[in-house]
């Protein structure tokens, strides 16, 4: 490494420090319905939506009638993008002349795109209609995202109502998200990526003649409005097959620097926006540093990891998988903050990370996806780490654990540790049943531990929702993308579904008043508290899953071994 690498950590990191308390009071008060710099832009299009769809906007809802309107909705988005892709080749907006997807695919993408994955078992531009990419896709990059962080809100105002079962309205929650948060933001990306070289048309694909003399298609598309989304939505389903790494997704290092910032900008901002809310900022910065901390340490290790070398690597850094023109500090932190973020985009092959490496791109997604992770899911997760953390602490003195004014009680403990455990059954099981499955063990393109990596990986991104991947495993086959989907399915509304129940719960309770015996939540030691439950609850999960992978690989590469 050199001092330009280190200008750029530091650069990106102080810009995601620099917004986040500007973007949370923004996103407060546009969430909370106040006046905002969109209000006499956005509020039109809000009630005309609210007449068009007949929402009463003063409405409030109970969480299990919220969590019913979260579902339907879901639901029917699940349908309809799964329908578009069945017959995907009778629709409009087709150029390349694509087919209909098999049903298998069709599935598998539609509960990926619904619960804010994009897992892509396929190759977007050799399979996707600029119909399928703008309508089914990007559409549900929008709605999911705009899902994930409703349900945020929800929990916010179970810790804020003092004695009360008023939640919120789903409907009103998700257009105030859409037309305040994910609209103009990524109408501003867009357009900045355009003016970098981002293509946006609705061409076919174009025949040209290389310097070498040969023919080539080259795909077209409307790819600065996906790209937009996909990053500030933490989606990362890509336009083209390679994802962030296409010249025409990702061309230059400025149109790199705002992408990576866009992964985790949303995210950390909901910590201030979280703050603000309960009229307690210190305890959205908690949170923020807490993350922060997290993602820092895995960035450490990754590129110390990746700047090592060996005989394997011609005694020089590994470079296979990367792109030149990004290099490997700009990779090593794209694969931390896109695992962190439940993104999943790439502009490095994570299958060609060093072991250590990717270790830390799986572990940042065995944590929950809580290190920032997705728009509202991944703050409502670590919220339940939070949980558990202030649970712990109340062990320790002898009292009855206390958050933010409310008593954690048995229920809510229970709802926490089905949140948290979910997914991690998931993953386990998934990759035992994989490993025990002869057609699932044909498709892996590499043996040994990375083998086991490549399973193991796309479990842990499914459940996660992240939507990265090895890249060696064949995932396109009916079994693997009916497994992946379950995985999805479990890492969404497993963890959902217990954080509305929680929420119901909490939001009924009386708000204590803070006493000297009060556990404080909004000083150093408890975030000290919060990192070493995180890290302990991965480490004791999936430890012995991770020494079957990466670790046993890492070792081997220290020994300038292969297998």
């Amino acid at each position: 490494m050199n001092g330009y690498d280190f200008l750029q950590i530091i650069f990106v990191l102080f810009a995601l420090v620099l917004f986040t308390p500007i973007l949370g009071a923004f996103f407060h008060k546009s969430l909370s319905g106040q006046s905002n710099l969109l209000t006499k832009i956005g509020s039109p299009f809000e009630k005309l939506l609210y007449k068009i769809c007949c929402v009463d906007e003063k409405e409030e809802m109970g969480w299990k009638q919220y969590l019913l309107s979260v579902l339907v909705f879901n639901f029917i988005g699940f349908l309809f993008v799964f329908l578009v892709l069945m017959f995907q080749g009778s629709l409009p907006l087709n150029p390349a002349h694509l087919p209909n997807l098999s049903w298998h695919l069709s599935l598998n993408t539609a509960i990926s795109f619904m619960t804010n994955t994009n897992w892509q078992s396929y190759a977007g531009e050799a399979t996707m209609s600029h119909f399928s990419q703008m309508v089914a896709l990007a559409g549900q990059n929008f709605f999911s995202a705009a899902t994930g962080l409703s349900v945020l809100l929800v929990l916010i105002r179970a810790f804020k109502n003092n004695q009360s079962k008023k939640l919120g309205n789903f409907w009103l929650d998700l257009n105030r998200s859409i037309i305040y948060v994910l609209l103009p933001l990524s109408i501003l990306w867009a357009v900045v990526l355009s003016s970098e070289g981002v293509i946006q048309n609705f061409s076919a694909p174009e025949q040209v003649r290389t310097l070498e003399g040969k023919e080539q298609m080259i795909s077209q598309g409307p790819v600065a409005s996906q790209v937009a989304i996909k990053q500030l939505g933490t989606n990362g389903g890509g336009f083209f097959n390679t994802n962030s790494t296409h010249p025409y997704e990702n061309p230059t290092p400025l149109s790199n620097f705002f992408q990576l910032l866009a992964l985790l900008l949303i995210p950390a901002a909901l910590t201030l926006t979280f703050g603000y809310m309960i009229n307690k900022p210190k305890e959205g910065w908690i949170l923020f540093s807490a993350m922060m901390i997290v993602l820092v340490m895995g960035l450490s290790v990754s590129l110390w990891s990746e700047y090592q070398s060996n005989s394997l690597t011609a005694n020089h850094y590994a470079m296979e998988g990367k792109e030149v023109r990004f290099g490997v500090t700009n990779s090593i932190l794209w694969s931390t903050f896109t695992t962190a973020a439940s993104n999943g985009s790439v502009n490095a092959m994570h299958s060609s990370l060093t072991p250590l490496a990717g270790g830390v791109a799986m572990l940042n997604m065995l944590f929950g996806e809580i290190i920032f992770g997705g728009i509202g899911s991944g703050l409502y997760g670590m919220l339940l780490y939070v949980i558990l953390t202030v649970f712990i602490a109340g062990l320790m003195v002898g009292r009855t654990p206390e958050y933010l004014g409310k008593k954690i009680e048995a229920f809510d403990i229970k709802m926490a540790i089905i949140g948290i455990l979910a997914p991690s059954f998931v993953i386990l099981f998934g990759t035992a049943f994989s490993l025990l499955t002869p057609s699932i063990m044909s498709s892996l393109m590499h043996k040994g531990p990375h083998g086991f990596s490549e399973i193991f990986y796309a479990l842990t991104s499914a459940a996660g929702n992240n939507g990265s991947a090895f890249a060696g495993l064949n995932a396109n086959t009916p079994i693997l993308n009916c497994l992946l989907g379950f995985g999805m399915l479990m890492g969404r509304f497993a963890v959902l579904i217990p954080v509305m129940a929680l929420a119901g719960n909490l939001s009924g309770k009386k708000i204590m008043p803070e006493s000297s015996g009060t556990f404080k939540t909004d000083n150093f030691l408890f975030v000290f508290l919060l990192v070493s439950v995180i890290v302990i609850v991965g480490a004791l999960t999936f430890f012995p899953a991770l020494s079957l992978g990466p670790i046993v690989e890492q070792i081997m590469f220290i020994q300038e071994k292969t297998f």
